[in-house]
């Protein structure tokens, strides 16, 4: 026998695949990657279990659920049912390559309100079209009894009823599985986190075409919005100006402080003289030219290059740009 788990690499479904090759079944790890959340945490949780890893980038797919889920967003830009129902659906096209009889996944009954209720763990089955195959060891007795456990694959007393927010009963399950090294829950999915998907939400509002550029330049940077067409990120640091000069693209316009250290300034859309000269109030803003009266800075974009001063304003004044 063989199961597919839908892994994150957390504690949960380090523990659903344990509890599953505990019972002599083969266990595959499958990790789902989009730009909003990276398999580096997955894959090093499955080395720690010395099972089978694959990761399938699913983002073609993905994108236009978050942009308009039919069972719409939690508390931020993440659509959790919708995204849950892809992700098992995906894993159940993948079963017959991969000589898979079941899927299995670490959520637990009532650990998160909006996805892991008993009705949304249902909906999420029927949408999936993995009715009563998708098997959650974790919470197993608390849900109705599934194929594999009907079929003799799996024995339902060797698995648990655990439920709830607190995470003391999976601690305590891991040290039972002698499961040491696991990693922390802090981090995870960007689009459950409110300031990265007030900037995704406004990319969806103004960009018809987004791709993997855009969703990357997300992840850096202060950024504002001057008109419908136009967007400007500021780097904040050495890492994000590096970042934002390698995702520059020939259309864009970049501008950087050249008489004082100062952030990279990364100008998209089809700007006009008054907005490019906006973008570059703002990078003086953002320099270290406080006490000066002036910035130079340096404009490079549409095959052309300038150099320009302005007066440093207070960055306070850009405040209503902010996204």
């Amino acid at each position: 026998m063989k199961a597919i788990c839908v892994f994150s690499g957390g504690l949960d479904s380090m523990l659903a695949a344990s509890l599953i090759r505990a019972q002599d079944i083969d266990v595959l790890a499958l990790f789902f990657e989009t730009p909003f959340f990276t398999s580096a945490k997955a894959r090093e949780s499955s080395r720690i279990l010395d099972i089978p890893f694959r990761v399938a980038d699913i983002t073609e797919r993905h994108l236009p659920i978050v942009r308009n889920p039919k069972h719409g967003h939690g508390s931020a830009m993440n659509p959790c049912i919708d995204c849950h129902a892809l992700m098992f659906r995906i894993a159940g096209e993948m079963m017959e390559d991969e000589g898979a009889d079941f899927i299995i996944t670490g959520e637990v009954l009532g650990q998160r309100p909006m996805s892991q209720n008993r009705r949304s763990l249902t909906l999420v089955e029927s949408e999936s079209g993995m009715t009563r195959l998708i098997l959650r060891p974790l919470s197993a007795k608390l849900l109705e009894v599934t194929a594999p456990e009907e079929k003799g694959w799996v024995n339902r007393d060797l698995l648990m009823d655990i439920q709830g927010r607190s995470r003391k009963p999976q601690m305590a399950l891991a040290r039972q599985l002698n499961l040491t090294a696991y990693p922390s829950p802090a981090g995870g999915c960007l689009l459950t986190e409110k300031e990265f998907s007030k900037k995704l939400k406004d990319l969806f509002a103004f960009e018809r075409n987004v791709g993997p550029t855009h969703l990357e330049l997300l992840k850096v940077g202060r950024h504002f919005r001057i008109a419908p067409e136009m967007k400007v990120i500021v780097g904040r640091n050495k890492k994000e100006n590096k970042i934002i000069r390698n995702l520059a693209d020939r259309e864009d316009f970049l501008i950087f402080s050249i008489s004082v250290p100062g952030p990279t300034i990364l100008v998209s859309g089809e700007p006009s003289r008054d907005q490019i000269e906006l973008a570059c109030l703002i990078a003086a803003a953002y320099s270290d030219a406080n006490d000066s009266d002036s910035c130079d800075l340096r404009i490079i974009g549409k095959n052309q290059e300038k150099v320009a001063t302005v007066p440093v304003p207070d960055k306070g004044q850009f405040r209503q740009y902010m996204i």
